[in-house]
This record gives C-alpha cells, sequence and structure tokens, in this order.
C-alpha cells in the first residue's frame, strides 16, 4: 500500500469513526476531539490513539470496542489496534467549534 492510500484509508476511518457517539454528550467522538490520530500501515493495520471525556469514564470500554469495530468496518482495514490515553487530558476546547457551540446554552 502506497503512502497516499495509506492517508485515504486514515481518512476513510476518521469518517468513519464519526457514528461512534459519546453516551453521555450525543456528539461523536471526532467532533469532541477524542480521536488524537489514525495512523495505517501498509498492511492494512490501523493504529488508533484515543480519550475520553474523563479519565475514569464508565464508557471507556464500550467507546474503545465502537472504535475498533467501526474502524475495522471500512474496507481496506485488516485489523485495528485502539490505544486509550489521556495524555493530554481532554479538553472542551478540543471539540469542534460546531460541538462547542451545541453545548452553548443560553442562561434563560
Amino acid at each position: 500500500m502506497k503512502r497516499q492510500e495509506q492517508v485515504a484509508l486514515e481518512q476513510a476511518v476518521i469518517e468513519a469513526l464519526r457514528i461512534v457517539l459519546d453516551p453521555e454528550l450525543g456528539v461523536n467522538i471526532v467532533d469532541l476531539g477524542m480521536i488524537y490520530g489514525v495512523i495505517a500501515s501498509e498492511d492494512g493495520v490501523v493504529d488508533i490513539l484515543m480519550t475520553t471525556t474523563t479519565r475514569g469514564c464508565p464508557a471507556a470500554g464500550f467507546l474503545t470496542q465502537a472504535v475498533q469495530a467501526c474502524a475495522e468496518g471500512v474496507a481496506g482495514v485488516e485489523k485495528a489496534n485502539v490505544e486509550l490515553t489521556y495524555e493530554p487530558e481532554w479538553q472542551p476546547e478540543m471539540a469542534s467549534a460546531e460541538a462547542q457551540a451545541r453545548f452553548a446554552a443560553p442562561l434563560f
């Protein structure tokens, strides 16, 4: 697989991960900024580095399994390895402007 194909595969995985929603916030994990990196190798193995909104998140297991299953459903992905990290710690500012606006509610 050429580097150009690897980049296309990485982008396809990122787009596919938009269906994985944070169960508490109801927003996809890509727009929340919880996906720190996606790297595809020449043999179709994809390494995904992600976080959760809080350390000790009760949904961490569900989210990592959902990310793996979703990524492995992308054409060209042979296997997905998902690593959970808290470095750097997730901050609301990591979310896309659209996701941040969704949570900006008027005071009254």
